[in-house]
């Protein structure tokens, strides 16, 4: 779908300019997304299978759930929307946690140039996963994995992407962090 969002600085300042998305990213102008990566209390982690009519990364085991910011939106805001268009749940800000922010830029063989800040949450998931329901236009699947797949993605067809090995890691150490706490 294409909606109106804010477009950034490449340090993530807003410009006071807004774009749809699709011009934001065949121009490769900067802007916001959030992440949420949901876990569970016995070390597994919730992966979405992306569905197959996504212009980048179809068909890939990627993260929970992630989405662009809209124009005026709010960080949590749009957190807590995407995590309910896409799988159903409704969480409250204080169920998120923000472990960081982190510039991704990818030009993709199609043309999109992601110039993207991503705002990287991670939060609890308390349901059990045939509770979810996924938004078919967006999610193909939905499955819990063990944790450890954010540290080894080297033997697993179609989960996660390799290049991003740091990010899944830094991820993963921030998951074990908070469930130590």
């Amino acid at each position: 779908m294409d909606e109106l969002i804010d477009i950034l600085t490449p340090e993530g300042k807003p410009t006071g300019k807004t774009a749809l998305k699709s011009e934001a990213h065949k121009n490769g102008w900067f802007h916001a997304t959030v992440h949420i990566w949901l876990f569970t209390k016995d070390e597994k982690i919730l992966l979405q299978k992306r569905a197959l009519t996504k212009k980048v990364f179809p068909g890939l085991w990627d993260i929970s759930v992630a989405g662009h910011i809209a124009a005026g939106e709010s960080i949590l805001s749009a957190a807590k929307r995407e995590v309910f268009e896409e799988i159903g749940l409704e969480l409250q800000e204080n169920d998120l946690i923000k472990i960081g922010t982190r510039i991704h830029q990818v030009k993709h063989k199609n043309g999109i140039q992601d110039n993207e800040h991503h705002h990287v949450f991670i939060a609890e998931l308390k349901v059990p996963v045939q509770k979810l329901i996924i938004q078919k236009e967006e999610v193909e699947d939905i499955k819990l994995f063990d944790l450890s797949v954010l540290r080894d993605t080297k033997n697993l067809e179609n989960v996660l992407l390799s290049r991003f090995h740091n990010y899944y890691c830094m991820v993963y150490d921030k998951i074990i962090d908070q469930l130590k706490s």
